[in-house]
């Protein structure tokens, strides 16, 4: 079988997970070109692999590349994943899919124009513990799923935010601790749940942060079309990245996530799922989970037999339909059902998200 020949565009923090996950996935890929604005930063990670370097897509256009990945700020991803495959290439992209969903439709017809796949990076579906608990949900070992819940308590100083042109606003960002934080959560909600939601009433604030002009600190009741009550709570305000906490109460039992642990109650009975031993990367966050690997590969498998790819554009816009109906109901003051328009409510946040007090983080 030919390996496909890939590349990464944007080398900033997040690409470490690609620097781990590549050279574990030769069997099916050789890594070509590393591009970024940054010319260093972009030799840098080429570096190990023996492989090319630019500043732009197209210092690829001449290199013959299968499928190429996207880890750059959210206001890049449709323009940037459009580009790549009208010119031939397939596209991996970071989450969130897009900052609108207007937007992510774009990309998708994109994709159904050009016949390229586009997939949408959401890595903590890959856990065991996820893959196992959802296998239960779904066959109904706890019965009929009642409520569910997450909580996400973080922190994100003024130095996560300074030098950067992007993170804590509306139009480059797309928002704060729902769009970049808690989005993990809530697809993990959605996805193993199984169900599309009927309807949102959320309300978002800046409690802290008076040097960024989005969320710090949100809350949401949301409905799904099975009848599950899911409430979340979410802040990037906390004194340190606490374990994120996932939870499902069902007729005959509970089940959930600390972290990546799964655990479950059954019949008085309470069990743990061990999260799937990995190589430790000092560059790789706890919280980010080591699902890069495996979502790579699916992706990488999807291309090589001509296959569904398993988070697709549909499946990122689903999740990112949640986390803008958030936002959209905070800002109109009222529950939403979806589907919903949200065309041109970003100016409406800039001016509605409350100013924080003088006291800085």
């Amino acid at each position: 079988m030919k390996k496909l020949r890939t590349a990464l565009i944007g080398c900033g923090r997040i690409s470490a997970s690609y620097a781990f996950a590549f050279p574990r996935l030769s069997d099916i890929s050789e890594f070509v070109c590393a591009i970024d604005i940054e010319e260093d930063r972009a030799k840098a990670f080429a570096a190990p692999f023996g492989a090319a370097y630019g500043t732009c897509l197209e210092d690829l256009l001449d290199k013959d590349i299968d499928a190429v990945h996207l880890c750059l700020p959210h206001y890049l991803h449709a323009p940037m994943a459009i580009r790549a495959m009208e010119a031939g290439m397939h596209v991996l992209t970071e989450k969130p899919v897009a900052v609108t969903l207007q937007d992510a439709d774009k990309m998708k017809a994109a994709s159904e124009k050009t016949g390229k796949k586009l997939g949408v990076i959401f890595q903590t579906r890959y856990e065991a513990s996820v893959q196992q608990l959802r296998k239960m949900i779904r066959d109904g070992a706890f019965g009929r799923i009642i409520s569910a819940r997450s909580i996400l308590t973080w922190s994100r100083p003024y130095s996560y935010y300074e030098g950067c042109d992007w993170k804590g606003t509306w139009d480059k960002e797309g928002g704060g601790v729902l769009i970049d934080q808690a989005i993990h959560s809530i697809d993990r909600i959605r996805y193993m749940l199984g169900s599309d939601v009927e309807w949102i009433e959320g309300s978002i604030h800046n409690h802290y942060h008076d040097r960024i002009h989005v969320e710090d600190t949100a809350e949401a009741a949301i409905c799904f079309k099975n009848g599950c009550l899911y409430s979340l709570y979410a802040t990037n305000s906390y004194a340190a990245d606490a374990p994120i906490f996932l939870e499902f109460q069902g007729e005959k039992g509970r089940c959930g996530l600390k972290q990546d642990v799964g655990f479950y109650e059954l019949d008085g009975t309470y069990e743990e799922i061990q999260p799937v031993p990995a190589p430790g990367n000092k560059d790789i966050p706890d919280y980010w989970g080591m699902g890069h690997y495996a979502q790579l590969r699916d992706f990488y498998l999807s291309l090589c037999n001509n296959t569904p790819v398993s988070i697709d554009v549909t499946e990122g816009r689903k999740t990112l339909e949640i986390v803008k109906g958030i936002y959209y109901s905070s800002l109109c003051g009222r529950r939403i059902t979806l589907p919903f328009e949200d065309t041109g409510y970003t100016d409406l946040n800039v001016a509605s998200v409350p100013s924080p007090p003088s006291s800085a983080l």
